[in-house]
């Protein structure tokens, strides 16, 4: 039942929809499907409430608005927005929908009821993106209304339980955080890592927000006095534009404090200057963006190597724009950004305003090529859905290089691309007879990594065929898919010539081809099942001129171990009739079954170090990032619900498998109790002096008492870099010991290492 502040709520929300898409295209009937959108949908959930206890309404409200004002879609979008989950979870069906709105927003709701579907039947996620990514094969509207469902659903993640929250955020940082930047939604993807920041290190995330904030007004204060005289510059050469300074993201701040194991007093580029222009009409808007480019290096010096002209080369996603840093007062560097009024509504909503500022339907953009390799793979039906998962997250988040056909036709190639990706992406063809490349005029093989701005010719002959080693060599999921087809089909083409061979020869022994004959010849040539022994028989490798005396042959039945019982499988007689029975000697066999532990309850908090024997853990340390107590942490169950492995909860492999197996998600903690210590491994880098190493060891062992396992140090032209892997008993104690180290004589960088590898 809806009260009164309900209703207003709800109306006061709808009026500002209304208001946005008023805005942005007044056509009256237009709107009016709004209304009747919004209408059946406010009656569709009425009563219905959000685990926040606002009004489900509101939530599809939300959803329209980030539809319309982030990404930039219309009247169709907004609608379907609105009904999204009408039909999932009222009476009202799709039929309804196509009846009272037509067929193209029926469509679209009906997408993404198919993935709201999937995403609630059964745990696996993978599956559940490889369906969501197959309604690009249909309207990539669909994909874009449900990252402004998730977007919504990020917002209002304080009202889920801790453990879906993982999950949910896990995924998102997976999956949606990537595909909102391969689409160009800027804005989103930044809010979605701060959102996930915020819930996965709460504390990391509230202390750089308090930085940012108590540094506000100096920053504000310097952009002042560098936009000044660039400002002046432009104004007297006649351009109309407009200039805002954009501070770095908390996520953006914390990505590089992680990486360069710095302080947030030391991370020194944490603004950049967007200059955003009224292009003139007789010149280009990359011309243009030169202009300005020149008129600022009047005044401040470029840095060197720093220059990013996606002016001329535009991103995978469409984003285009002139980057330069610029050395400004107080050696402060400065990022400016240089982009017209059509660049900066790309770089706002991406995907949707790349089409809309498309001049004709022939014109091809890269963002336009990746859909299509998306395609082109997504049409692979078999593809396994946890691999195409995490090829899809490599082809998302791997930057981009330019790679030269030697016509001179720029292909866009992810960095790490070898010469066979290449092959693949001019042509399948090409690639299925691809022998060797030769990179600006010099020979080169498959596995070479390219370079941007190499030019390449593939090197084919007839009798290539696309090898199984191939997998290891390519990283694009276009490559991989083509691959993976063309074994396929060769292994079927070899399996049907050689069950041919197989029935040919039975045939003149006037045995007829029957299931128990191939078992009975694949178990005494000794292979592992039928269809290895009809691709060994088409490859020459069996002797099938003793097909006869192999099916006479009587082996001894084979043993095989379950959980400590040993069974005997049954002998299998070419042309019996017989039925095929255990062994009589099973019946003797009476050794105990092995005894799994008690499975592991996810809904109560798994306390990590209450179980601990003899120092020996309950649970698993992941050895990908070695988490320590005092760390936040989260554990995954394995598939028999009997073990717990920990992670941090900042971890790339745990992002992974909260986007996969979010059903295993375990809430962890500390126990106050553990007494055991725990590797970590300290990565430094300084000048080299004499006495170094033994001021180190001195400070580890002789002053902090901890336990080195191992110390790895090399020098080279006065600079020394290595790292120490120490067991210590929590953070507090590795934050003590990482303090002592950075202010040894000498130590010019140290930070805990992320990862520990041999």
């Amino acid at each position: 039942m809806q009260t009164e502040d309900d209703r207003q709520l709800i109306q006061r929300e709808f009026d500002e929809l209304l208001e946005v898409c008023r805005r942005r295209s007044p056509n009256e009937d237009e709107l009016r499907v709004i209304c009747e959108a919004f209408e059946l949908a406010n009656e569709a959930h009425r009563g219905v409430r959000r685990k926040s206890g606002e009004p489900y309404i509101t939530h599809p409200i939300a959803v329209a608005k980030i539809v319309v004002n982030d990404i930039g879609l219309g009247y169709k979008s907004v609608s379907a927005a609105l009904l999204h989950d009408v039909v999932e979870d009222t009476p009202y069906t799709i039929s309804d929908v196509r009846r009272l709105f037509g067929d193209k927003i029926a469509e679209l709701v009906d997408g993404l009821t198919k993935i709201d579907n999937v995403a609630m039947s059964g745990s696996d996620q993978a599956a559940n993106f490889k369906h969501i990514l197959l309604t690009l094969n249909n309207d990539i509207r669909v994909v874009l209304i449900k990252l402004a469902d998730r977007l919504h659903n990020m917002r209002t993640l304080a009202s889920m339980p801790e453990h879906k929250r993982s999950k949910i955020t896990g995924e998102t940082m997976y999956i949606y955080v990537p595909l909102a930047l391969r689409l160009g939604l800027y804005s989103i993807k930044t809010e979605l890592e701060n959102i996930w920041l915020q819930f996965t290190l709460p504390d990391e995330y509230q202390r750089i927000k308090a930085k940012l904030d108590e540094t506000e007004h100096s920053r504000s204060n310097y952009i002042e006095v560098f936009t000044q005289p660039i400002s002046e510059r432009l104004h007297r050469r006649g351009v109309h534009f407009e200039m805002i300074s954009r501070t770095k993201s908390v996520y953006s701040i914390w990505r590089k404090m992680r990486a360069k194991g710095v302080p947030f007093e030391e991370v020194y580029d944490l603004f950049a200057v967007r200059i955003i222009f009224d292009p003139w009409p007789d010149l280009s808007e990359v011309s243009q963006c030169y202009e300005i480019h020149s008129l600022i290096s009047q005044i401040y010096k470029a840095i060197p190597g720093r220059t990013r002209n996606w002016a001329t080369n535009p991103k995978a996603n469409s984003y285009e724009a002139l980057h330069e840093t610029f050395m400004g007062q107080q050696g402060i560097a400065v990022e400016v950004q240089i982009r017209s009024r059509r660049m900066d509504d790309i770089a706002k909503r991406g995907v949707a305003a790349h089409w809309r500022y498309k001049t004709n339907d022939s014109q091809e953009s890269e963002i336009d090529k990746w859909l299509e390799q998306i395609r082109s793979v997504l049409e692979n039906p078999d593809i396994d859905a946890a691999e195409f998962l995490d090829r899809m997250h490599a082809g998302l988040t791997t930057s981009d290089i330019y790679i030269f056909t030697p016509k001179g036709d720029a292909k866009l190639m992810p960095k790490g691309a070898t010469v066979l990706d290449f092959a693949y992406c001019v042509h399948s063809g090409i690639g299925n007879k691809a022998i060797a490349g030769k990179i600006n005029h010099q020979l080169g093989s498959l596995n070479q990594t390219l370079r941007n701005g190499d030019q390449v010719e593939i090197i084919t002959a007839e009798s290539q065929i696309p090898l199984r080693e191939w997998l290891d060599i390519v990283i694009t999921p276009r490559a991989k898919s083509l691959i993976n087809e063309a074994l396929k089909l060769d292994a079927k083409n070899r399996n049907q010539n050689g069950r041919e061979l197989i029935e040919q020869h039975l045939h003149r022994l006037g045995i007829q081809p029957q299931m128990r004959v191939f078992r009975k010849l694949a178990q005494n040539y000794g292979v592992n099942n039928k269809e290895e022994l009809f691709s060994k028989a088409a490859a020459g490798l069996l002797d099938l001129s003793v097909i006869e005396k192999k099916l006479k042959d009587n082996k001894e039945s084979r043993s095989v171990t379950y959980w400590g019982i040993t069974l005997k499988l049954p002998r299998i007689i070419a042309g019996s009739n017989e039925p095929k029975t255990p062994d009589d000697d099973d019946k003797n066999n009476d050794a105990p079954a092995k005894l799994l532990p008690a499975p592991i309850d996810k809904k109560k908090p798994y306390i990590l170090g209450e179980n601990v024997v003899d120092k020996t853990l309950s649970f698993n340390i992941a050895e990908c990032c070695k988490p320590i107590p005092g760390d936040d942490v989260i554990g995954f169950i394995d598939e028999d619900k009997v073990h717990v492995t920990v992670h941090n909860k900042n971890c790339d492999e745990a992002i992974r498998l909260a986007a996969q197996h979010g059903d295993r998600i375990i809430k962890a903690s500390w126990s106050k109790q553990i007494q055991k210590s725990f590797l970590s491994r300290i990565e430094m880098r300084g000048i080299d002096r004499i006495g170094i190493l033994r001021d180190l060891t001195d400070i580890i062992t002789g002053r902090l008492s901890v336990n080195i396992r191992k110390l790895f140090i090399q020098s080279h032209d006065s600079i020394f870099e290595g790292y120490i892997d120490v067991y210590v008993h929590d953070r507090k104690d590795l934050e003590k010991l990482l303090a002592e180290v950075k202010a040894t004589k000498g130590i010019e960088y140290a930070k805990r290492a992320e990862k520990i590898t041999d």
